[in-house]
């Protein structure tokens, strides 16, 4: 029993007539996965015509086992005294490993059928990370004073993107999902792969944030390629493979970082003398300074404080905080309440370096 391929004028000639029966199936669209389609008794009588359509794999069924199959399109006769003749297209080996040794528990006896599978990419099918996922971003790397090299700035990201997948293994499909359904669409399935594909992709994270790849984590929605490449390498969606599926695409759309995530990343800073996080150290030298300047008796005590804390920095902040000091320190000498030099106007407050106010002309004692 088998396919013999019908040659093309037969479709639109007379022939067509003297088919048996016609046996073909609609587009299956991006919804519809698989779609059993027979005769009104159930059997397929010889020289009934069977019509293939681009993006359809065609699995004759009976009794459980399996007759032909073929992923090429094209309109094929059946003969019921031939053995299985085309076994075609792109899962041939498939359909041949299937025809020895598949057979379905549990399936109707003395039946025959043409099951039809999805061939086509599927596509635009959502996925969100619903809690951020842990990420180690190497591009803003920490010192780390114990060995003397660095360490991945830890942020927490959620990414929202999509994928596309199709049907690779038919016979794997249908034992582990789809069965002998007279139909089985793509939302039986959606939730779950959409699971596994969010537990892929955090395999995928934590491989392109190793110390191998260190991938930026603003870079993720531009890393397709790298993203693909670890989850097939790693096949770290093995569970998808499991039901005979394979993921084609994959895009990141966009990556989000949690409040705390952003707010690392917003205070830090690359430093002339190497990487840290210097954003509060930054505020407490500011703090420090203002302090400083607005507390004349303690002014000097408050900048030995912050030269000790420039030099146990190694000097990272550098020329900023000298600038501050500098100016801030000019103020406190030229202060009279300081023992500076300059002197001020009791009247109008003007700084004065004479008998008398430049300003108002008051004497100044």
């Amino acid at each position: 029993m088998g396919l013999i391929k019908a040659a093309v004028k037969a479709a639109g000639s007379t022939l067509h007539d003297q088919w048996k029966e016609y046996i073909k199936c609609d587009d299956l669209g991006q919804d519809i996965l698989m779609k059993k389609v027979s005769t009104p008794n159930g059997v397929i009588t010889k020289d009934s015509a069977i019509q293939v359509s681009p993006g359809q794999i065609a699995v004759i069924f009976q009794n459980g086992e399996i007759l032909d199959a073929t992923a090429e399109d094209g309109i094929y006769t059946f003969d019921q005294s031939t053995s299985p003749s085309f076994f075609a297209g792109q899962f041939k080996d498939v359909f041949k490993e299937m025809w020895t040794r598949f057979v379905y528990n549990g399936a109707p006896n003395k039946e025959q059928a043409v099951f039809y599978l999805n061939a086509k990419e599927i596509m635009d099918n959502k996925f969100g990370t619903p809690a951020p996922i842990p990420f180690q971003d190497w591009s803003h790397p920490i010192p780390n004073q114990m060995t003397g090299g660095t360490t991945p700035l830890r942020v927490e990201v959620k990414c929202f993107g999509k994928y596309t997948f199709k049907i690779s293994d038919p016979a794997l499909f249908m034992s582990q999902v789809a069965g002998t359904a007279d139909e089985f669409r793509k939302d039986s399935l959606t939730e779950q792969m959409r699971s596994e594909v969010i537990g892929a992709f955090q395999n995928v994270l934590n491989e392109l944030g190793n110390s191998n790849h260190k991938t930026p984590v603003l870079e993720l929605p531009s890393s397709t390629d790298e993203i693909k490449k670890a989850m097939d390498e790693k096949v770290f969606d093995q569970p998808i493979r499991d039901r005979g599926l394979s993921i084609v695409g994959f895009v990141v759309e966009s990556v989000t970082l949690d409040e705390e995530s952003n707010k690392k990343i917003d205070n830090y800073e690359l430093s002339s003398n190497g990487y840290m996080q210097q954003g509060t150290l930054t505020g407490a030298y500011a703090n420090a300074v203002q302090d400083a300047a607005n507390n004349p008796n303690g002014a000097m005590n408050g900048f030995m404080g912050i030269g000790m804390m420039n030099m146990a920095s190694g000097g990272m902040m550098g020329g900023a905080v000298t600038s501050a000091n500098q100016n801030t320190q000019s103020q406190v000498n030229n202060n009279p309440q300081n023992g500076g030099k300059n002197k001020f106007c009791s009247n109008c407050g003007s700084p004065v370096n004479g008998a008398f106010c430049s300003n108002c002309g008051n004497k100044i004692e």
